[in-house]
């Protein structure tokens, strides 16, 4: 791994936690539990590698769906997972995207006062994306575009890819380099469709509560594989590094 080309910001779905405890024998809520200790594992893994940004996809707004028992436990760990140890011992940041006035109250109060002590770290930040997803996220940046022109405060003119980024919930960072998805779906999930326009995007069979440090490696070293293009061609790509040398 070329630690000089490490990703600024990786995004990861986070996918097979059921079926890993049904292997195990045990309830889909066993899942969730393992997968928050990787959640510990992988953050600390990403602080020490110098990545800045580490957005993980917890609950998507079709997560509502899924049966109320499972529901509630995954809102629940969420309550128990936020302890300051892994943000304070990391100078790990925290925030959240996604229609949050959706969950309970108690966790709405959770995710802000866990924003708000989290603030002055510097290290990394960690991007919890809940009850979220990437048609969501665009119709609500459409709706505040189209209300700033009805108000005069913008015209149709004005409205660039830029406009649409600063309307995002994502729009305090850079765009991933890096998905990564587990569990063995080879899908995106409605996660971060505009974001991901040109990241590398990297698939794995391992469910997530079995995601190590060594797997995110494998991840990373993949990423560093590729060549990104962004449109231009090979050579072109070659010449711009060779001219910034």
């Amino acid at each position: 791994m070329d630690k000089n080309r490490i990703p600024q910001h990786i995004a990861i779905i986070m996918d097979g936690n059921g079926r890993w405890a049904k292997e195990q024998g045990r309830e889909r809520t066993y899942g969730h539990q393992a997968g928050v200790e990787t959640v510990r594992r992988i953050t600390s893994e990403c602080v020490r590698l110098g990545v800045k940004y580490l957005t993980l996809y917890t609950f998507s707004t079709e997560n509502w769906n899924r049966p109320s028992d499972e529901i509630a436990a995954l809102m629940g760990l969420v309550l128990t997972s936020l302890e300051d140890e892994i943000f304070m011992k990391n100078d790990v940041a925290f925030q959240v995207i996604g229609d949050v006035e959706r969950l309970p109250q108690a966790v709405q109060e959770k995710l802000k006062g866990t924003i708000e002590r989290t603030s002055a770290n510097k290290s990394m930040t960690l991007v919890v994306a809940l009850s979220y997803s990437s048609r969501w996220e665009l119709t609500n940046a459409t709706k505040q575009i189209a209300q700033k022109i009805k108000n005069g405060e913008m015209a149709t003119e004005d409205i660039t890819e830029d406009v649409i980024s600063q309307h995002l919930t994502t729009s305090f960072m850079p765009d991933p380099e890096l998905l990564i998805r587990t569990g063995g779906e080879i899908r995106v999930s409605n996660y971060l469709l505009w974001q991901i326009a040109y990241s590398e995007l990297y698939f794995c069979d391992t469910y997530w509560p079995a995601f190590m440090e060594n797997d995110l490696h494998k991840a990373i070293e993949d990423y560093q594989s590729r060549q990104r293009r962004f449109g231009k061609t090979g050579e072109q790509v070659e010449k711009d590094i060779e001219t910034t040398k």
